[in-house]
């Protein structure tokens, strides 16, 4: 499922790059208060996705500027599935919204364990 994009929504899917691209190499960035923030940040939002109900506030955002309503996913197909929709838009692959949900935790989870071992000084 392509998605065509107007300027709010590529807007949006840019800011979903940028903080997909902090949260896969942030781990390796150096600087202990940046590790720091990284530590705390990951495990944040974890619990603002389940808060949430599985969607990023970016996406409810969207919804109310296009909507004036938070949650919109008949006329939202990327709401709490941001990663998924990019996933299948790229690749083909189309994974349930749990098998989606299981690599977005272990990755999160390996990388917060890759920015502990980085602050700690082991590598």
């Amino acid at each position: 499922m392509k998605s065509d994009r107007d300027a709010l929504g590529r807007a949006c899917f840019l800011i979903h790059i940028a903080v997909l691209a902090i949260v896969t190499v942030g781990w390796a960035l150096p600087g202990r208060n940046w590790l720091a923030f990284y530590l705390v940040f990951l495990p944040l939002m974890f619990l603002h996705w389940k808060i949430n109900r599985d969607a990023c506030i970016l996406s409810n955002l969207e919804n109310w500027l296009r909507h004036r309503r938070w949650r919109m996913p008949q006329h939202n197909p990327e709401e709490g599935a941001w990663l998924r929709t990019l996933l299948a838009d790229a690749t083909g692959i189309a994974l349930s919204a749990a098998g989606m949900n299981a690599l977005i935790y272990g990755a999160i989870a390996l990388f917060w364990v890759l920015a502990a071992i980085h602050i700690s000084g082991r590598f």
